[in-house]
């Protein structure tokens, strides 16, 4: 995909916010609005990974998958990535629309790549990196936590609780693919408390970053809940932990932060977030970028 091909979608999907409301929502727990996955392939031989926001704790464990024609369990990768994030979104997605936590996955997610893609059909490589990801998000037990302090509340859970599957036809390959996922009991269940909504449109238009969807996902989550008339401040250092992955030097992660806050800024437009090099970022009070709406799930 070319940076042409990038900016004409952002312009586009940014034209189209302004204009009218959303069409078509995805929805993301608000757990992992604060604590992201990674954003990159982590280093060879990482199975843990760990994040902390305000008080919200994530660990993500990679996990094994039964491969039957080596008969035996083989060690998957940790999720990362855009791919990762948006096949979450869409096992939320679909899950809420159906109230059911079983998602056949290889009729809707190629209909879901299609549309992030704007009716076009996705290649081979791109389908194989979306499976990977389900594949590693099916087979990840996910640690969520909330420090009271003096107390906390965790949850072990893996997202996916079953599913169903079958080795690549390719055999240079040999990804394991899930046909069908059962979302966990409880973390359903949490997700129908919990889900975000978000337009369907931004995530479409920033699918081609990780960092982007994280921050866009973020002040989706937080700006409303600012109190009115009392900014929030986030300092640089703050962002750098949150959202740096891959960059030593916080002045570098700054200008790359930036840029990825002028795309996310131009699809959410109603985001009052205000930027001083120097310090960090001033948060205010804002509307979500989708109107809350009732979501009812069993």
């Amino acid at each position: 995909m070319t940076q042409t091909r990038i900016q004409r979608r952002l312009v586009e999907a940014a034209v189209s916010i302004t204009q009218d409301g959303p069409e078509e929502l995805t929805f993301l727990h608000s757990t992992l609005c604060q604590c992201a996955l990674p954003a990159r392939r982590p280093p060879a031989g990482t199975t843990s990974w760990q994040r902390q926001q305000g008080r919200a704790a994530l660990l993500v464990e990679a996990g094994k998958a039964w491969h039957p024609g080596k008969k035996e369990y083989v060690q998957l990768s940790l999720p990362f990535g855009p791919k990762a994030r948006l096949v979450i979104m869409h096992l939320n997605t679909e899950a809420i629309r159906s109230a059911s936590p079983v998602v056949e996955v290889e009729r809707s997610l190629t209909a879901f790549a299609r549309r992030l893609l704007q009716g076009n059909d996705p290649n081979g490589r791109e389908v194989r990196a979306i499976k990977e990801q389900l594949a590693a998000l099916s087979s990840a037990t996910i640690r969520l936590a909330v420090d009271a302090g003096d107390a906390a509340t965790q949850v072990n859970t893996q997202i996916v609780g079953a599913l169903q599957l079958w080795p690549d036809e390719d055999a240079r390959q040999r990804v394991l693919w899930p046909a069908t996922v059962r979302l966990s009991a409880d973390y359903f269940e949490s997700l129908s408390r919990h889900a975000v909504p978000l337009d369907e449109r931004a995530v479409a238009a920033l699918a081609h970053s990780a960092t982007a969807l994280d921050v866009y996902a973020w002040l989706a989550q937080r700006l409303h809940r600012i109190p009115q008339g009392r900014p929030q401040f986030v300092p640089w250092a703050a962002l750098h932990e949150q959202f740096g992955q891959g960059f030593a030097r916080i002045r570098a992660f700054r200008a790359h932060f930036l840029d990825v806050l002028r795309q996310v800024s131009c699809q959410y437009p109603e985001a009052r977030v205000g930027v001083d090099r120097a310090a960090g970022l001033r948060l205010s009070q804002s509307p979500p970028p989708v109107l809350k709406r009732l979501i009812g799930l069993p």
